[in-house]
């Protein structure tokens, strides 16, 4: 599960210092579909905004299942946020014959 779920929190942004509600929430539907949220290998942001008066933040989230060996091994591409104002989210998932 991902997506620009829109809350900010300390949990995912170390540079925004509360924790919100909607957090709480958010964990308790990850948990209820077995996900757990998952951590880039490059902590940088997801959102950029051209107004002055907000500030950049990751509100772009992946949760996926914690026995994926993949499962913090994704990344934000930074270098592809134009002409979107989020940073495009990019994971490779190796899908084995046995799976098929």
């Amino acid at each position: 599960m991902t997506g620009d779920f829109n809350i900010r929190d300390s949990d995912w942004d170390l540079l925004y210092p509360y924790h919100s509600i909607h957090t709480n929430i958010l964990h308790e539907i990850a948990d209820s579909l077995n996900l757990e949220l998952s951590m880039p290998i490059n902590l940088v942001l997801t959102w950029y905004t051209d107004n002055p008066q907000d500030s950049n933040s990751v509100i772009d989230l992946m949760f996926l299942y914690a026995d994926l060996e993949q499962f913090n091994n994704y990344q934000i591409m930074l270098e592809l946020y134009s002409p979107s104002d989020h940073a495009l989210i990019f994971v490779s998932v190796t899908i084995k014959e046995e799976y098929i």
